[in-house]
């Protein structure tokens, strides 16, 4: 029996040149930043990807749909796009054909469109996805033997200017809705035709995205409603199904989100650390002059007990002469004290212009060695997907791509 769902792809082809397509919509009102006035997206028939459970009833209800009958359908809706992964409404079998007729008539069910698609000689999927207003993110899949990962991005560009980071350099353009974040997952399940086919479980297939990390474009806690709402989503049993262990927000320290996150979220929490002191650390992540080193272990102490999480990951960018060495090493387990934790050390990924360079690899192993003997975990990340512009700070849209010189970005990051 041939399965009812068809790839995005598939069902809107798109010749050469690709031509002009409609917008796609959701209600949710769109900021660049969590200071900025809202901007909402153009109107037109509402989105349903990416709209919570309570919100998905009152628009069927808005539509039409019977109070009575709206959790039931509800249920009906979310299972044919998180579980089955459908995107045609008259493919929705248990509902009626006058009821599928109105759902057409009101609804469109659209996630962001792939672009193009890049493949690692280590086997790493890039993807440069379409969203509404013809901006571009990138995602990326790597493939690993015990589980198949998926770095999300939360944001068109960035605020933070982190002077290792290549999306870091391009200027944020707006933040993503709930449907585009999740969207991201629902194209990768596309593409590795993950789907159930009718007749089999849930649970029959392997999963081969069994995680999600937003480590992609973006600091997800200024986008943090949106975030919120999609990785509800992907937690949620009866669709995507993922454990909230199972998905990772990193953020480079917004204090005030932190605490919401384990409440509201309750995820796993990486954090982009790289610095033990404030002095190097306002260079290379600038929101450290706005919530110091202190204040940010702070909220993090919190963070396991509010959220019951197992522990906080550390990221720590090993930057050549800069952050790499013995009593950085030692001051980062002196700091960290207390905190259930696992630092992971990743050796800076270079890319054109990038005003660092990667730290030796023996002395990323003595720095390793250190931060072992102190008690935690410290796995040096081996770089996947660098061939093709994949890896841990490099994803930067193809369409924002100029290079810069050394000199231009080193003077935009006061690291000149």
């Amino acid at each position: 029996m041939e399965s009812p769902r068809k790839s995005y792809m598939e069902a809107h082809p798109s010749p050469s040149p690709t031509p002009k397509r409609e917008p796609m919509t959701n209600t949710a009102p769109i900021t660049q930043d969590v200071m900025t006035i809202p901007r909402k997206l153009p109107e037109g028939p509402t989105n349903l990807v990416g709209l919570t459970r309570d919100r998905l009833r009152e628009v069927l209800i808005e539509a039409g749909t019977p109070e009575k009958q709206a959790k039931m359908r509800v249920n009906q809706i979310w299972q044919w796009l998180y579980q089955w992964g459908v995107r045609d409404f008259h493919a929705m079998t248990n509902l009626s054909k006058a009821y599928r007729q109105m759902l057409a008539e009101n609804f469109v069910i659209e996630i962001p469109e792939m672009v193009s698609k890049q493949v690692s000689a280590d086997g790493t999927r890039k993807y440069l996805v379409r969203i509404a207003g013809g901006h571009e993110v990138e995602v990326v899949y790597i493939p690993e033997t015990d589980r198949g990962t998926l770095c999300i991005s939360s944001q068109v560009g960035c605020t933070l200017t982190c002077s290792f980071c290549h999306t870091g350099t391009q200027k944020l353009v707006r933040n993503l809705t709930a449907g585009e974040i999740v969207g991201q997952v629902m194209m990768a399940r596309d593409d590795l035709d993950e789907w159930p086919r009718p007749g089999e479980g849930a649970g029959e297939r392997p999963r081969l995205l069994s995680n999600i990390v937003l480590m992609g474009m973006g600091e997800p806690l200024y986008n943090f409603d949106n975030v919120r709402d999609a990785m509800k989503i992907a937690m949620d049993g009866e669709g995507i199904s993922l454990s909230r262990r199972r998905i990772t927000l990193s953020t480079s320290g917004v204090v005030p989100e932190i605490a919401k996150t384990a409440e509201e979220i309750g995820c796993m929490l990486a954090v982009s650390f790289h610095a033990t002191t404030d002095e190097v650390r306002d260079k290379l992540v600038p929101i450290n002059k706005k919530w110091n080193i202190e204040t940010l272990l702070g909220a993090l102490r919190e963070y396991p007990r509010l959220s019951n999480s197992e522990r906080i990951t550390f990221e720590y960018v090993m930057l050549k002469d800069v952050n790499d060495s013995d009593a950085d090493a030692r001051r980062l387990v002196q700091l960290i004290k207390g905190i259930p934790a696992k630092i992971n050390l990743i050796p800076f990924n270079e890319w054109p212009g990038a005003p660092h360079q990667r730290s030796d690899w023996d002395r990323i192993e003595k720095f390793a060695d250190i931060v072992y003997k102190a008690g935690y975990a410290s796995p040096i990340r081996t770089p996947r997907g660098e061939d093709i512009m994949a890896a841990c700070g490099q994803l930067k849209s193809a369409t924002e791509r100029a290079r810069k010189s050394r000199k231009q970005i080193e003077a935009e990051t006061g690291l000149g």
